[in-house]
């Protein structure tokens, strides 16, 4: 029995590396056939190159030539039988003025162009494509000429018309089956449980008993004797397919996405910037199954950057018995690099070049000058700390809200708040000219500006110690915020929540809040009876995304997404006296203002 698993997430090193030899325990050690499975993983609309100052790398049309000069490679210094599969973890598009492109045109969008021509035998399905709701991902998959299955064996599609219709299909499916060189493949699919805490899956039902759905969909392939079966998921991290892997029986292979890991061994080429001694792990790593089988476990760095090639041997049991020393990552290069390849003619064409237009377009519209260089790094940055540009996107919100809540019958804002996962650009942004295309790398969801009203003044501590009950950790949770300050003890105890998002242990970290209006809603860590309070955020968190403890409360977006509030906001002839375009060192000052502080 073979189980080949595609799923997401970080893997940790067990420390097996079996790249040279696999399948300890297998009697029959005899080949039968020859495997290579070409994998990839949170693509995220990278559509062009892999960003700035590597753009000779990555770009989907350079990955799809690659992917097709490995598949004619496979067979070459074979004495077998060679097969090859070409699997999609997940995360095949994502926000971004990449996207937007995509938005502008309508279906068939560029990713769906790009990965239709690449040929997949089978997709996971990864947050991100819900990020835009049910419709936008429909919209994606009709795109393609020849879609293949999309699986997920934890989704319930029954609620969204549009996604059933899909599912009636058969183009999105818990399980299905590849026929290839006279073998047959059974593949399923799982998606993270956390999805409706992490992006915007609207009536699509996220059943939790992921372990239990896997091996239901597992046992019905094995009944009708397929014994190579494929599990492609997207868990979110590995850890968390480990921990899956040991509650299945004859998983023989996991291919894992959602977390970008670098798999790579001290001699491997990676992309300027990866290093092989801060990689996860090696090429594969290893887990061990509930039946004791060895699993190797891979995954690949995101944004077109690489295509994991994975080549084992499976004797005629359908047990991986070897994995080949060719096994690991290949980089997608071009430019004069040694190993550079061509990008495909089509993709490039009808696919690269008008993405690039659009992007020239936004990147050529400036827009302000900043004083300051802008911190919008994760860690340290806008996910464990107040940033200035964490400051300026919260800003943003509360103008938008201030300017628009009339208008839509609701009172005006108090606080704002931003969770850090939304702003995405990872960077430090150096002083100088900030365009349009910079307001879409900080903030590319359509995530909608909104007003939660009349929220209790305990509530709205329990809301901030929810931002702050993973720190020190890097979480998307952690809020960025305008109209108060806060001082917290990451020394006190953490918030906890039942998946409900009700209070399982009520936070002790937060310790002051003032309005800058200077009502004092929490001091000594105790709440102080008063009137409550009117937030401005976005949708994603308002209806309980990064797991927020709104838990129901009605609220009202009000018709402007958040990157548009930022690009009125810096715009505004109402900002900096006047002088609109101008982001000042005196109102962003590095290192933040003191808005959030650490008690002393």
């Amino acid at each position: 029995m073979c189980l080949i698993f595609a799923s997401a997430g970080i893997a940790q090193e067990t420390g097996v590396n079996a790249r040279h030899r696999f399948g300890h325990g297998h009697n029959d050690r005899k080949v039968d056939f020859r495997l290579t499975i070409l994998h990839n993983n949170d693509g995220e609309s990278q559509l062009i190159n892999a960003g700035n100052d590597i753009e000779d790398f990555g770009g989907v049309a350079r990955f799809a030539t690659l992917v097709k000069k490995l598949r004619k490679a496979a067979d070459k210094d074979s004495n077998h039988k060679e097969i090859v599969l070409t699997l999609n973890s997940g995360d095949n598009f994502l926000a971004g003025p990449e996207f937007n492109a995509s938005q502008q045109k309508g279906v068939p969008f560029y990713d769906s162009i790009a990965l239709n021509q690449i040929g997949y035998d089978a997709m996971a399905l990864g947050n991100h494509e819900f990020d835009f709701g049910p419709d936008t991902l429909e919209n994606f998959m009709i795109g393609f000429n020849n879609p293949p299955p999309f699986v997920s064996a934890n989704l319930d599609f029954s609620q969204e018309p549009g996604l059933a219709a899909l599912a009636d299909d058969r183009i999105i499916v818990k399980r299905t089956v590849v026929f290839k060189e006279g073998e047959v493949f059974g593949i399923v699919g799982a998606t993270t449980p956390l999805l409706p805490f992490i992006s915007s899956p609207r009536d699509v039902i996220v059943l939790q008993n992921v372990a239990e759905l896997v091996q239901k969909e597992i046992d019905k392939l094995t009944k009708f004797k397929i014994n190579k079966i494929i599990l492609i998921s997207h868990l979110q991290d590995v850890n968390e397919d480990l921990a899956l892997a040991a509650e299945l029986k004859n998983v023989d292979i996991m291919i894992a996405g959602g977390g970008d890991e670098l798999l790579a061994d001290k001699d491997d080429l990676l992309v300027p910037g990866d290093d092989p001694a801060t990689a996860f792990g090696p090429y594969p790593l290893t887990a061990v199954g509930a039946d004791g089988n060895e699993i190797p476990v891979v995954t690949t760095a995101g944004n077109y950057k690489y295509v994991g090639r994975l080549m084992v041997a499976l004797n005629k049991k359908g047990e991986v018995i070897k994995v080949d020393e060719k096994s690991g990552l290949v980089r997608v290069a071009g430019g004069s690099n040694p190993d550079a390849v061509a990008p495909d003619y089509f993709i490039q064409t009808n696919v690269v070049e008008p993405v690039q237009d659009f992007v020239d377009g936004l990147a050529a519209n400036v827009i302000a000058e900043s004083e300051v260089a802008l911190e919008g790094r994760r860690s340290p940055g806008v996910r464990t700390m107040e940033t200035n540009e964490g400051n300026l996107v919260a800003d943003a919100l509360f103008y938008q809200a201030t300017l628009l809540a009339p208008s839509f019958g609701m009172p005006l804002p108090d606080v704002a708040l931003q969770n850090g996962g939304g702003i995405r650009n990872d960077t430090l942004i150096s002083a100088g000219p900030i365009t349009e295309l910079t307001t879409f790398d900080i903030l590319p969801f359509t995530n909608f500006v909104c007003i939660v009203p009349a929220v209790s003044r305990e509530q709205f501590k329990e809301l901030m110690e929810h931002a702050v009950s993973r720190i020190p950790g890097a979480d998307g949770r952690f809020s960025q915020i305008s109209g108060f300050d806060m001082v917290y003890d990451p020394a006190g105890m953490a918030q906890t929540l039942n998946p409900d998002s009700t209070i399982l242990t009520s936070g002790t970290r937060v310790r002051e809040i003032v309005l800058h209006n200077g009502a004092i809603i929490v001091t000594g860590g105790e709440v102080v009876a008063g009137d409550p309070i009117n937030i401005a955020t976005i949708d994603f968190l308002a209806s309980g995304g990064d797991q927020y403890p709104y838990r129901g409360i009605p609220f009202t977006t009000l018709g402007v997404v958040y990157q548009q509030a930022l690009f009125n906001y810096i715009t505004d002839h109402t900002m900096n006296d006047g002088l609109a375009g101008w982001i000042t060192a005196l109102q962003y000052p590095e290192g933040g203002e003191g808005r959030i502080t650490i008690v002393p």
